[in-house]
């Protein structure tokens, strides 16, 4: 079994504002329960990590609306690849990520130095047994100049945050950073809140929710090709026009008791479900 690696570059830089997953409205998920207690789990299966004991009844409650069997599928996550988890904030996903590759491939958390942090590394720390193999990786912002070796990584995974690239300005360099750090046929996978198309930065910024077009834009521009879209995160319930963006909705409910059945309701935000690929290196004559 490995030893927890914390792989450490430079700090987030302050003056990003923050936008790094501290953007002035980032997605501000309730702190989570303490994770039950230490109990066998079968590792390398992905059901097993979906039901298993360490992840709380909150977070499992999630799963209607995640999707996170079907989205992992979808990208193609199995045991044995090289995962890179960008931006893991609280680390829902990693729960489920951390014990699918424990004993076969590699979960990298490649995460800014920003509020989340601390706790993920608690969260880390606090179960060994499950998590001691995830590589803590501390993105330098706003270059996000490396992820990893150059072609190292089967799979680049990232869920709700490229509202807060935009905001912070780096999107782009972090793009072609995934791109660096990705195997040739390798892939990308990115959930992210989907707003109505002709969106400006500033109504971005405000709601939290991305045109699909830009996802599209920004990510090929780097140099990848859109493999296929998923509509397994969609909710037409999601009408798009909240007080809060899509803070108001659940699991944020950032108006607090206000209308709080209405967004009980509503459910999580509508979300794209993007697989994109690092076209493979051309055969050698």
């Amino acid at each position: 079994m490995r030893i927890l690696s914390l792989l450490i570059s430079a700090s987030f830089i302050a003056a990003c504002g923050g936008a790094a997953g501290a953007s002035s409205k980032e997605a501000q998920e309730p702190a989570q329960p303490a994770a039950a207690a230490a109990a066998p789990l079968e590792f390398g299966s992905l059901d097993a990590a979906l039901a298993g004991p360490h992840r709380s009844s909150e977070n499992k409650a999630r799963d209607a609306q995640r999707h996170p069997r079907e989205t992992l599928s979808f990208f193609g996550v199995a045991p044995g690849q090289q995962v890179i988890e960008l931006w893991p904030g609280r680390g829902w996903y990693t729960e489920i990520l951390a014990p699918l590759l424990h004993e076969q491939g590699t979960l990298v958390a490649a995460a800014p130095d920003n509020k989340y942090l601390t706790s993920y590394r608690e969260m880390l720390g606090a179960r060994p047994d499950l998590y001691g193999n995830v590589e803590v990786s501390v993105v330098s912002l706003p270059d996000a100049s490396s992820l990893g070796p150059d072609n190292s990584a089967d799979v680049v995974l990232t869920f709700r945050n490229v509202h807060n690239w935009l905001g912070g300005g780096f999107a782009e360099a972090l793009q072609a950073s995934v791109f660096k750090v990705l195997k040739p046929g390798g892939v990308y996978g990115v959930v992210e809140h989907r707003g109505a198309e002709g969106m400006t930065a500033e109504q971005i910024e405000e709601t939290g929710y991305v045109p699909e077009s830009r996802v599209i834009a920004l990510v090929t521009k780097a140099g990848f090709v859109l493999d296929e879209r998923s509509e397994v995160n969609a909710n037409p319930k999601d009408t798009k026009d909240h007080p809060q963006g899509v803070w108001t909705l659940p699991p944020s409910f950032a108006l607090g008791d206000q209308d709080r059945a209405k967004y009980a309701e509503m459910g999580e935000s509508d979300r794209m479900t993007l697989r994109f690929r690092k076209p493979a290196a051309p055969a050698t004559p």
